[in-house]
This record gives structure tokens, sequence and C-alpha cells, in this order.
């Protein structure tokens, strides 16, 4: 597991990745684009991530209920979820929180493009 110190730098690399995508692509394109332009972008930073990365969801007796797959998967310590909508809702922080528990990770941002002005949130467990 990554340092705190080192998360939150890896964090301010990728906010200003999404801000400089942002800039150049703005608003009004689908989640995949969004996601294959910061894909690219990170990938020339040199830092390493999984894009579409499989989150299994178990129940307590080890039964798996279902999967999921998170957009990015950063360093193997920070999950990205990427949105390309007007107005975040409580339904995309509760969606990365999940993919937080499923992963048993404790980092995750949520990145959104669709709005005239970039969002990202930072969520901890």
């Amino acid at each position: 597991m990554k340092a705190t110190q080192d998360i939150w730098k890896l964090c301010d690399t990728i906010r200003q990745t999404a801000f400089d995508l942002h800039v150049y692509l703005r608003n009004g394109h689908l989640e995949k684009v969004y996601e294959n332009g910061l894909a690219n972008r990170l990938r020339k930073t040199g830092i390493k991530f999984e894009q579409q990365c499989p989150l299994t969801v178990k129940d307590d007796d080890g039964t798996i209920l279902g999967e999921y797959y998170a957009d990015l998967l950063v360093e193997d310590c920070l999950i990205i979820e990427l949105k390309a909508v007007r107005n975040l809702a409580q339904e995309h922080w509760a969606q990365v929180l999940g993919y937080l528990r499923a992963s048993g990770l404790q980092h995750g941002l949520l990145i959104n493009f669709g709005a005239p002005k970039i969002e990202i949130k930072k969520l901890i467990m």
C-alpha cells in the first residue's frame, strides 16, 4: 500500500491530467471518450493503471454476487470513476464507495467531464 503522501501526490497528478484533458475536449462527449483520453494521457506520464478493472462483490460466505468494472485502477491503490453528466448525483458517490468496499481499497476519485466546469471529488473509505 502506498503512503498517504504518495496517494495525495498521485491524486494531484491525475487531477491536473484530467483538467488538461477537459480544457482540450470540453464537455459534450461520451464517458468512454474521456476514459480513453485520460488513459492515454496517464500512459504518457508513466503512471501504472488498468482500464475497466473487474471488481467482484461477494457475500459474507464468499459467494459471488456480482461483478463491477471500475473505469480505472491506478497504481493498485486508487479507483477512478468517470462520468459525463450534467450534475453528479448521490448514486455516483455510492457507486464509487461500492467499488472501494468491493476492492478493499481506501481511495477513490469521482471525475465528471459532462459539465462546463470539470468536477473532481476525492473519496476516502
